[in-house]
This record gives structure tokens, sequence and C-alpha cells, in this order.
């Protein structure tokens, strides 16, 4: 069994604790807006909310791809966050007065997490390193 240290290896970046912060940040992101009042926000139109689980979690998983050098950890990374989703559509229905649980929000996130994890199939997968290597500073 590899260790964890090799299954959850970052891409060669120039800026690896960058762009893995920002990552950490977005999923940070997405856990708090999934259990805070939203409540005075305009409402959205029927069944619109679905789009946007499926987005926030196709960006969070297009992403995870763009960051984990392995496929393996590129899986690993796309169950957690299809758990993720799952336990916060829980964690609204359990800890918070205003938000419920909606199995079709844990639907629309785990097909966010597969659209993301297809990019891996694309040439996509290595946009963000292709970026990282134009934004290193040239040597001296």
């Amino acid at each position: 069994m590899a260790p964890v240290s090799r299954v959850f290896a970052l891409k060669p970046f120039h800026r690896p604790r960058l762009w893995l912060g920002l990552w950490l940040l977005a999923v940070a992101a997405v856990i708090v807006l999934s259990l805070v009042n939203l409540s005075g926000l305009p409402p959205v139109p029927e069944g619109s909310d679905k789009v946007e689980h499926f987005l926030a979690y196709g960006v969070l998983s297009a992403a995870a791809m763009q960051l984990f050098a392995t496929r393996r950890g590129c899986l690993i990374v796309a169950a957690l966050l299809v758990a993720l989703g799952v336990c916060l559509e829980f964690a609204q229905g359990t800890l918070t007065a205003t938000r419920m649980a909606d199995p079709r929000d844990a639907l629309a996130n785990t097909l966010g997490v597969l659209a993301g994890l297809a990019t891996l199939l694309t040439p996509v997968h290595c946009l963000l390193l292709t970026l990282d290597a134009r934004l290193r500073p040239a040597r001296v």
C-alpha cells in the first residue's frame, strides 16, 4: 500500500501551497454556505438550486483533478467530495433550523463531482500546471 503522501501528491507546481490553499478555501466556502442562514437572499426559481449544487461540486472536483498527481488520489478526493455533499445535506436537516436536507441536492452534488472527475479524460486536466509554469518568475 502506497504511503498517504504519495497517494495525495500534488502535481509539480511552482506554488503548490497556494493552489492547495485556494482549493481548501473553496471547500471551506461550500461548507459554510451550506450551513449558514441564507433566508435573507432573494428566492431562486424552483429547481435552480440543483444547478448551483452541480456547479459548486463540479468546480471543486475539477479543481482537485488539477491539483493531485495520481489517479488514485483524484478518485479518493472525488469520493470524499461526494461524502462531503451527502454529509452536508444531513447536517442541513439536523443542525440548522433554516435549511432542510434534500436528497436531490446530494444527487446534484454527486453528479457535479463526477463531471469534475471526467476532466481527467480531457487535456484540461493539466491547465493549472500550465498556468503555474507561465506564472513562474524568470530566473536571472
